[in-house]
């Protein structure tokens, strides 16, 4: 089933991995990173975001 707000979701998502399947689809991003014990892009900086370390530590250090 295709996200009704995926084209609302692009306008706020701020990940800068291109070949991202996931870019707007919120629920699929959040499952996703999950899964694999990450943050997903949006709760980070854009200067720490663009590192693509989506630890929950660097989420921890890049508090400002």
């Amino acid at each position: 089933m295709a996200c009704q707000n995926q084209k609302k979701n692009l306008a706020n998502c701020n990940c800068t991995y291109n070949p991202c399947s996931r870019k707007g689809l919120c629920c699929e991003c959040l499952t996703y990173h999950r899964e694999n014990e990450e943050i997903p892009a949006c709760f980070f900086p854009a200067d720490i975001e663009k590192t693509f370390d989506r630890s929950i530590n660097n989420f921890i250090n890049s508090k400002r």
